[in-house]
């Protein structure tokens, strides 16, 4: 029992590790947090864990070498960044026109979340590879009691940091007020930026190899 509770710790500490990486869940994390307050951080990463139990499942059934593939990961580059790009050109006309876009109005900020979680081909490579080492190694500590330790330890890890981040952004706004339209933009240009990068690292280069 001690050995499983250390292995939740454990896996805690390293999800929170990668949560705490600067990225595009937490960019549209700060900015929806502005928007829309803190009730943003929490939905948002139910939607990123949604697609986490997609990816487990796939995992589970042996399937994880095809979402760590070449062909796969240049795909998810050129599609996930064509999202990305959107997502931030979106972010930008929002300041301009001062008002909120809704484009995910139907959909809320957990298909949000899923979104911008599964656009990232860096998310498919961690659960291809750490995230399915850290499973097995559950699994072999006490089978199923082991795998979730690990999840509830992963997930917990996602819920806290992106929760005290969108709770302080939120907080954060009357002060930020005068320049709450350039952190917007900030994010809206770097999102084009990492679209950009993902196109063109992750799919183009890799499609004419």
């Amino acid at each position: 029992m001690i050995e499983v509770l250390l292995f939740a710790a454990t896996s805690f500490m390293i999800g929170l590790s990668g949560a705490m990486a600067p990225g595009p869940l937490l960019t549209v994390t700060i900015s929806d947090s502005l928007k829309k307050g803190s009730k943003a951080g929490p939905l948002l990463v139910l939607g990123h864990v949604i697609g986490e139990v997609l990816l487990i499942l796939l995992i589970l059934e042996g399937l994880g070498w095809l979402i760590t593939s070449s062909l796969a990961s240049a795909w998810v580059g050129l599609i996930g960044g064509a999202v990305m790009i959107f997502l931030g050109l979106n972010m930008i006309r929002d300041t301009s026109s001062g008002m909120e876009s809704d484009e995910f109005k139907d959909f809320g900020l957990v298909s949000k979340g899923l979104v911008t979680s599964v656009s990232n081909p860096y998310f498919f490579i961690w659960w291809g590879t750490i995230g399915a080492a850290l499973m097995l190694k559950g699994m072999e500590l006490a089978k199923l009691t082991g795998l979730a330790a690990f999840l509830i330890g992963h997930w917990s890890s996602d819920f806290a940091w992106y929760g005290v981040v969108s709770f302080f952004s939120a907080r954060g706004k009357p002060i930020l007020k005068s320049s709450y339209r350039f952190i917007i933009s900030a994010c809206g240009v770097f999102l084009i930026v990492v679209g950009l990068y993902f196109i063109l690292t992750s799919s183009i280069t890799r499609l004419i190899a």
